[in-house]
């Protein structure tokens, strides 16, 4: 009986696919604030997908973090297979003030896909932007960078690890007082 057994066991090991199916993993947030002495919070946010045929959405009407941000239809989502992922999360009638900054923007989006089949990329789009009441506009290039006092806004920033892409809409640093991530969305298959 042991000798079946084993026999079993090693032809069950020998007929086993050689290869690991993919791992997939994905995020997405409508809004991420990190403040100098306060602890980091999130809205919308659909917490890290657990494995390939994983789902997740978060949403709310309207979202605030006091004195930092205000928005409205927050929305994030991410979708695994086991070898596709994507990821979106946006928001409306935004706005931020960190210290003498203010940005508002009328609608916000980020989205991104990951396959092995398909690769990796983003998009964003971003209507209405400005920042201290002066227009901004968007170029549609990866990690547009614009001076504002004290620190800096990335429009479209993109960052790519390995298979993992993220894509922040808009990160808006005021050096020493805090930053503010706006439609965040991240997704990899490895």
């Amino acid at each position: 009986m042991k000798t079946v057994f084993l026999a079993t066991a090693a032809l069950l090991i020998l007929l086993s696919p050689l290869t690991a199916a993919a791992q997939a993993g994905g995020q997405a947030r409508a809004v991420h604030a990190s403040m100098t002495g306060s602890p980091a919070t999130s809205l919308s946010d659909t917490g890290t997908l657990s494995e390939g045929g994983d789902a997740r959405t978060a949403s709310q009407s309207v979202g605030s973090i006091p004195n930092v941000f205000a928005g409205k239809t927050l929305h994030a989502a991410a979708v695994g297979s086991s070898d596709t992922v994507s990821a979106e999360a946006s928001a409306g009638d935004v706005s931020v003030s960190i210290g003498d900054v203010t940005l508002v923007a009328d609608f916000v989006m980020a989205r991104v896909m990951a396959g092995p089949k398909i690769g990796t990329g983003g998009a964003v789009s971003i209507h209405g932007l400005s920042v201290n009441g002066v227009p901004v506009t968007v170029t549609g290039e990866k990690n547009q960078t614009v001076s504002i006092p004290g620190g800096q806004l990335v429009i479209n920033e993109q960052q790519t690890t390995g298979n993992t892409t993220a894509v922040n809409a808009l990160h808006m640093v005021v050096s020493g007082v805090g930053e503010v991530i706006v439609a965040s969305a991240s997704a990899g298959v490895q």
